[in-house]
């Protein structure tokens, strides 16, 4: 059993449609009103079907008050890393803490090289997000007396200004799957944010908590200190079903607090922009998954 001791956090990822913008408002206002943690959007600037990803988060911080706001994932080849540390830190300051960072180290290099980016093979991507992470905590850090200065080989910055701090330490979680980008995940970032259908199944989350876990060591970081959260879909239904996340309130419940417990996961962030399960998984789910947990930690 692997259960790490975090919090729980639920959430909903939802599509940032341009066609009906208002409708992409009212379900962040939808979500937090049924209780959940987290509103999450994707970012593929290149995609003209879809409203700006950052300037969305912008917009919904003044819509909302409670909810935290993130990118699933950021897309960091087309967000330039000490622009995208300044914009996060103001929105969070603005926002009262309530912005996280996702980030990705891209993938969908015909598009992004046609808005501008840079080609970069696999492992030059993984180079480019650690130096990424390493340019925001350091603009983060007002705190600093030199400039910031990061020779790397994808991003660098060669004196930039620090600041501001922003109102929370911001979390970066990273998307990714192969083992360079779970090394880098144990050595750097606050989370692990895979999505559910591309893992090959349940041993591939132990595997890949195993990996962060041995990095995470090596580094000098203490392995709970790193958040394991989930993308998940599926469906509600009156009957069962063997699969993950086809069933009722009750058999999505027991597969959630599965997870928690022997899994590591402590956040999940339902996909879809279905307003009745946004609702059912904020207002039914979330608060029975919580309290079973409690209960199996011992948490009375």
């Amino acid at each position: 059993m692997t259960d790490y001791g975090h919090d729980l956090l639920f959430g909903a990822f939802i599509t940032p449609s341009n066609r009906a913008p208002e409708s992409v408002v009212a379900l962040t206002q939808l979500a937090e009103r049924a209780g959940l943690d987290l509103a999450t959007f994707q970012d593929h600037l290149y995609q003209p079907a879809f409203l700006d990803t950052w300037t969305l988060l912008s917009y919904l911080a003044a819509r909302t008050e409670r909810i935290r706001l993130a990118g699933n994932v950021l897309n960091l080849p087309l967000r330039q890393p000490a622009v995208l540390a300044r914009s996060a830190a103001s929105l969070d300051l603005l926002s009262g803490g309530r912005v996280e960072v996702g980030l990705g180290a891209g993938g969908f290099w015909d598009p992004v090289v046609a808005m501008g980016g840079t080609r970069l093979t696999p492992g030059e991507a993984v180079t480019g997000l650690s130096e990424a992470i390493e340019i925001l905590r350091g603009i983060w850090d007002a705190g600093a007396t030199q400039r910031l200065v990061v020779d790397g080989t994808v991003h660098r910055v060669a004196g930039a200004k620090r600041g501001p701090a922003p109102a929370h330490d911001i979390n970066i979680w990273v998307g990714g799957l192969r083992p360079r980008m779970l090394h880098l995940i144990g050595r750097q970032a606050d989370g692990w944010l895979p999505t559910l259908a591309y893992l090959g199944g349940l041993q591939q989350i132990a595997d890949a908590n195993a990996t962060i876990d041995a990095a995470a060591q090596e580094a000098g970081r203490d392995p709970t200190q790193i958040r394991r959260m989930l993308n998940i879909g599926g469906r509600f239904r009156e009957s069962g079903s063997q699969q993950l996340f086809a069933g009722p309130v009750a058999q999505w419940v027991d597969q959630l607090t599965s997870l928690v417990l022997e899994h590591g996961i402590s956040a999940f962030i339902l996909g879809g922009d279905d307003p009745a399960a946004i609702t059912t998984f904020g207002e039914e789910v979330a608060p029975a998954v919580r309290e079973l947990v409690r209960s199996e930690r011992g948490d009375r």
